[in-house]
């Protein structure tokens, strides 16, 4: 069962980010990618469950006979969004656990006895 994460725009314009099942046929967990404008004058794209607002999960399925154009490139940032959007899970980068306090590694404990303290 073979689940890639790819951006697609649907025959009604609407771009979605989700995991294709080719197997299936389905596009499972779809979010859709909105263009929120900003004061200074630009956009800023927002994850929204496909849903919304009525699902605030993101979940469910589209059929890949909706799909019209598959991305070849999508930033690692968004994929990395959507992870974490749909899996309620925060993903960490190489550097993000180097700086946990402490020279030493493991947060400067020496001791395990420490933790039942």
């Amino acid at each position: 069962m073979s689940q890639d994460i790819q951006l697609v725009k649907l025959i009604t314009g609407d771009m979605v980010i989700g995991k294709i099942n080719e197997e299936e046929g389905k596009l499972k967990d779809p979010a859709t990618l909105q263009t929120v404008p900003n004061q200074q004058g630009s956009v800023q794209m927002a994850l929204l469950p496909f849903g919304y607002p009525f699902d605030n999960e993101i979940e469910g399925e589209i059929s890949l006979e909706h799909v019209i154009y598959t991305y070849k490139n999508m930033p690692d940032d968004l994929k990395n969004k959507y992870l974490e959007a749909s899996s309620n899970l925060t993903l960490s980068g190489p550097g993000d656990l180097q700086n946990l306090g402490g020279s030493q590694a493991g947060g400067g404990m020496t001791n395990i006895g420490d933790l039942l303290k």
